[in-house]
């Protein structure tokens, strides 16, 4: 789904934002939390896609410390005149020993590990985080930031595609083995929360952009965990 909606008066609002294109996205290199800028297509992508988000009037922008959130998040924050709080909770998966790899390079080095990684449940790689502490941080700050919104207002989170679409389900309390229901995030596309008065909160958009074209690799992928079918692997 791909649409721009409009809130009802007393609307909350959270906008998840994944950064724009860096060297390693066109490589599709395991950034994790290395700190990688945007290159010159990803900083363009920022102020257009800042130019559309600033029209939500946002309330507060957080964002990753990491560069290529950063730099994205500052383009926000130009345009509305906030302060960008950053939060290390909404960094990227930190991916150990993959970080700086292909798959095909993940796959020649370390072939046990690779195994390992798209078949067991909530597999460890030597040096990374597991997919469950991922979701319990990424989970702890949308609900803060959920908290820290008043009556119809919106707030904005700057991070990165795979912990942002592990986040997501986490905060609906979703099994993580529905991950692959959900595409990866393109490139400074965003994914829209809302806050429903009788129902709590709704996904009302999903990796919405306004860039056709322009986005490379979609997010860092991770394989299915906790109990995810075999079949339903990511690349």
């Amino acid at each position: 789904m791909s649409r721009t909606t409009t809130a009802g008066p007393q609307r909350r609002r959270l906008v998840l934002w994944r950064h724009g294109r860096t060297a390693w996205n066109v490589q599709d290199r395991a950034q994790g939390q290395a700190d990688v800028p945007l290159d010159p297509v990803g900083r363009r992508q920022a102020r257009q896609a800042a130019a559309a988000l600033a029209a939500f009037a946002p309330a507060f922008i957080w964002s990753s410390d990491l560069e290529r959130a950063r730099h994205t998040a500052r383009e926000l924050a130009v345009l509305t005149g906030l302060e960008v709080r950053l939060d290390r909770r909404l960094r990227e998966y930190d991916v150990g020993i993959r970080q700086g790899t292909t798959f095909a390079e993940f796959r020649k080095s370390h072939p046990e590990v690779y195994e390992k990684f798209f078949t067991e449940d909530n597999y460890r790689v030597p040096g990374a985080e597991l997919p469950s502490e991922v979701d319990e941080r990424m989970t702890a700050v949308l609900r803060d930031a959920a908290a820290a919104l008043g009556p119809g207002s919106t707030g904005v989170l700057v991070g990165h595609g795979a912990a942002l679409r592990s986040g997501v389900l986490a905060f609906f309390d979703a099994p993580p083995r529905l991950r692959n229901m959900l595409a990866g995030m393109a490139n400074c596309a965003w994914t829209v929360l809302e806050e429903h008065p009788d129902r709590g909160w709704q996904i009302v958009d999903y990796n919405a952009q306004t860039l056709p074209g322009a986005s490379s690799a979609l997010a860092d992928e991770t394989p299915p965990h906790h109990g995810s079918p075999a079949g339903a692997r990511t690349r």
